[in-house]
């Protein structure tokens, strides 16, 4: 059996058809001293898991965003093994999803539905217009729905309309204040009230 563990992100990308960048996130768990050791070799991060190495640098994630980029074009469904990676896709009309995690020690359920939560959580935030040029105008809310379903290679969340309304929840402390003429008439009169007793009082 292998070792479990909570890392199980090793990225989240949004790439256009041609293979270029609209969203990009590799994870790494906290506190690494290293590439392959320590934090994330004792957690149980399988190779090809957050923090294993290979995806530091910038060369090295585009040279995988490429990979990931012909082995979507070559099909064979929405599953891909590219060791030591495991990558799920979800295409839409110019946009593709991709979720990665370690070919190892991944479950590809949980990476499955990780991914469809984010996709709908983001149809949800752009009424269900998911094309690059929308999701370039809201790239606010895809980064904050990016952080609400996961965390540092950590899945948090894989219900969409949980993470939809966790994004677009409006500031606890405002309120809206509707100023109109009866709530006018009502301040006057109580106004009027105070006073009149102040000045009984006296």
């Amino acid at each position: 059996m292998s070792n479990l563990s909570l890392y199980t992100v090793t990225s989240l990308l949004i790439l256009d058809v041609d293979g270029q960048r609209v969203l990009a996130k590799y994870y790494n768990p906290p506190h690494q001293a290293g590439s392959n050791t320590g934090v994330p070799a004792d957690l149980g991060v399988g190779a090809g898991g957050p923090g294993m190495g290979g995806l530091a640098t910038l060369k090295e994630q585009r040279a995988f965003e490429k990979s990931v980029v012909d082995k979507i074009r070559r099909g064979g469904g929405e599953i891909h093994p590219l060791p030591p990676h495991l990558i799920l896709t979800r295409t839409t009309t110019d946009l593709h999803f991709i979720l990665v995690g370690p070919l190892s020690t991944s479950n590809e359920l949980m990476l499955q539905l990780t991914l469809n939560a984010f996709h709908d959580a983001v149809s949800l935030l752009l009424r269900g217009q998911i094309e690059k040029r929308n999701v370039l105008e809201g790239l606010d809310l895809v980064l904050l729905a990016a952080d609400e379903t996961i965390d540092d290679g950590i899945i948090l969340e894989t219900d969409a309309a949980a993470i939809a309304a966790r994004v677009s929840r409006p500031k606890a402390d405002t309120t809206d204040i509707v100023i109109n003429e009866q709530t006018l008439l009502s301040a006057y009169s109580t106004l009027k009230e105070r006073v009149t007793q102040r000045i009984g009082q006296l």
